[in-house]
């Protein structure tokens, strides 16, 4: 990176800052006496930002007055800064650059500390910046103050209160270097009013000040040699991927390593599109709702290449007893990351991109050299009976209602993969996880970390924003549709045309679905009357709210509804379809169980059952243990 303004404006990962090369690099802009309201949008300005997502307020309202004039950077005036953050986020994730969101002071900060969270958990580049009390206020109970600082402390990357004017173009232009670079996540900018106020200096470019941070992107030349050691030798390896290849833009690569070595590949909910759905290396998501022969290559692997994820309680159930005879090599650009749940035999700190990219080299040096491939025959030959014999499916719901899953499948077939679908969180999120086919990266965005409901409507909203020439489609349901449905009045206002499957079923389905399990049957508080009394009426609604709305409660009417969904691009469409309520999300390994007990169906474990002499462990072992001897045998 050259300069700050490259790094966000370009859409590349940033590399780290260096003076020099930004004094030779940037085209230089001359001292001129402004505000420090206009220093921050001056910055903003020279940074490439081109959209801004938010709300004024008191605090903040300086900032709002040279917004106005400025011709670089789009204000999107959403009706909740929940809205504003979650816009952020899925901007950035479209995008692969920092997403901003700006608010006022007090309860317009706090409104930010849900999205913050969200992005940091997910490793999303966002920057928040928020108007503050005046200095002589601060400490003092104000008028809408709140230490926004302390607050967001635990949930950001990083964050910083403005003390001088004369900071503001240095300290933002380091808050979206840091959202950036390294492990991406959420900065917060928390500037008082009277430094907004206040008369100073505009020059550019900034002059970092960042002493301590030097995120390593590099991998260690050793830990790649020792991990392709490992892989050759390994009989029953797998590519753990997980969200951070999206993030390092490393899909091409991580194809490449995959069709070199042969290796079954799973990823992660964070990571779908990562890899095509459609090759034949991929098995499938892995986790809590994942496919059974993706759990089932993670639990009888010798070696996990992991690759940019975090061993998540939902990928790897009980701990103890996840993957329990894997070797592990994880590459992360995060070392907090490496050993943090899971021991490593192969630690490697670095970018994923460059990681595969060593790794591919390695493992051609190997082969050059005379060094076999692993044969993987008996492996592939257990993982394809499994996948085979239990494909992600349903059945018709038994009351005659509209199967959920049957809708997100067709959704996915006619939008296509080119499409960008964004879900809520529950049932939806999972079912829409499963049968829409990604083929490309950044393509699917949720939720994964932090599981926030409310989500998907301003998401989708950022996505669009981000890639106007994109469909996309919000999936949600109508529990998390209540949280932010008011953002599709900014998407019919701001002309952000998305599109909303909402999947109906007139409760909290994911919590249902767990009292239906675990709880007897004692649907306590999960009914939200959607369906008994039709409150709200999400037809009457969405279309108060500027959209056109349909509604669909029959199968043969579901292709149709997509289609003129799809035909309608000057406003957004809403399509409430009314699906049963009792549809449950399978397979399912019960939170506290290990990934052995995965039920494909409700007290149906297809791999794992005593009484299934080939799916012991053991004897799944030795087979292979025995086979690969021979074969050696024979070779010397």
């Amino acid at each position: 990176m050259s300069n700050p303004a490259a790094a966000h404006g370009s859409g590349g990962r940033p590399q780290s800052p260096s003076t020099e090369s930004m004094r030779s690099g940037d085209a230089v802009v001359a001292p001129e006496r402004v505000t420090g309201a206009q220093s921050v949008v001056r910055t903003l300005e020279e940074l490439g930002v081109q959209t801004v997502f938010g709300i004024p307020g008191g605090a903040v309202l300086p900032v709002y007055d040279p917004l106005l004039d400025s011709t670089k950077v789009r204000h999107v005036l959403v009706r909740h800064e929940q809205g504003a953050g979650h816009a952020a986020t899925g901007y950035a994730q479209v995008a692969g650059r920092a997403g901003v969101m700006m608010a006022t002071s007090g309860p317009g900060a706090t409104n930010l500390v849900t999205p913050l969270a969200d992005a940091q958990m997910d490793s999303v580049p966002v920057v928040a910046i928020t108007g503050q009390v005046g200095r002589a206020l601060i400490g003092t109970d104000g008028f809408q103050e709140a230490d926004i600082s302390g607050i967001t402390m635990p949930v950001t990357k990083h964050n910083f209160l403005v003390s001088s004017a004369a900071d503001i173009p240095r300290i933002i232009a380091e808050a979206f270097y840091i959202a950036e670079s390294g492990r991406p996540g959420a900065v917060l900018v928390d500037i008082p009013k009277d430094i907004l106020q206040a008369q100073t200096t505009f020059s550019w470019p900034p002059q970092f000040d960042l002493p301590g941070y030097r995120p390593v992107t590099r991998p260690h030349g050793k830990q790649i040699r020792e991990a392709a050691r490992l892989i050759q030798q390994a009989r029953r390896p797998v590519l753990y991927v997980g969200g951070g290849v999206i993030k390092a833009e490393a899909s091409p690569e991580l194809l490449e390593l995959a069709e070199l070595t042969g290796i079954p590949v799973v990823t992660t909910l964070m990571a779908r599109g990562a890899f095509p759905d459609s090759h034949e290396l991929h098995m499938g998501m892995p986790g809590m709702h994942g496919a059974v022969g993706a759990v089932a290559a993670l639990q009888r692997a010798d070696l996990l290449i992991t690759l940019g994820a975090r061993f998540d309680d939902r990928v790897t159930g009980r701990l103890d007893s996840f993957a329990p005879d894997a070797k592990v090599i994880h590459a992360d650009v995060d070392p907090a990351e490496i050993g943090k749940n899971r021991d490593v035999d192969v630690p490697i700190v670095g970018d994923v991109q460059a990681v595969i990219v060593d790794l591919l080299e390695a493992l051609r040096a190997e082969h050059a050299t005379g060094g076999a491939k692993s044969d993987l025959g008996k492996w592939w030959e257990y993982l394809d009976d499994i996948r085979k014999t239990y494909p992600l499916s349903y059945d018709p719901q038994s009351d005659g209602s509209l199967s959920p899953e049957f809708v997100i499948e067709q959704l996915g077939k006619a939008a296509g993969p080119d499409a960008v679908y964004v879900a809520g969180v529950g049932q939806h999120q999972m079912w829409a996880a499963q049968f829409v086919k990604y083929e490309k990266p950044r393509t699917w965005l949720n939720s994964g970390g932090l599981g926030t409901m409310g989500y998907s409507i301003p998401a989708a909203m950022g996505a669009k924003a981000a890639a106007p020439d994109k469909e996309v489609w919000a999936i949600d349901g109508d529990g998390c549709f209540q949280m932010t449905n008011q953002e599709l009045a900014t998407c019919a206002i701001e002309g952000i045309p998305i599109k909303v499957a909402l999947i109906n079923n007139g409760n909290l389905g994911m919590v249902r679905q767990w009292q239906t399990l675990f709880y007897d049957q004692r649907y306590s508080n999960t009914d939200l009357s959607t369906h008994s009394r039709m409150i709200p009426d999400f037809v009457k609604l969405a279309d108060a709210l500027g959209c056109v709305a349909l509604r669909v409660e029959r199968e043969e009417d579901v292709a149709p509804a997509i289609a003129k969904a799809r035909e309608i691009n000057d406003r957004p469409v809403l399509i409430d379809f009314i699906v049963g309520k009792d549809a449950q999300v399978w397979p399912m390994v019960a939170a506290g169980t290990g990934n052995d007990e995965i039920m494909a169906a409700r007290d149906i474990r297809p791999l794992f059952d005593d009484d299934e002499a080939a799916a012991d462990p053991a004897e799944i072992h030795d087979t292979m243990d025995r086979e690969q001897a021979t074969t050696e045998g024979d070779s010397l």
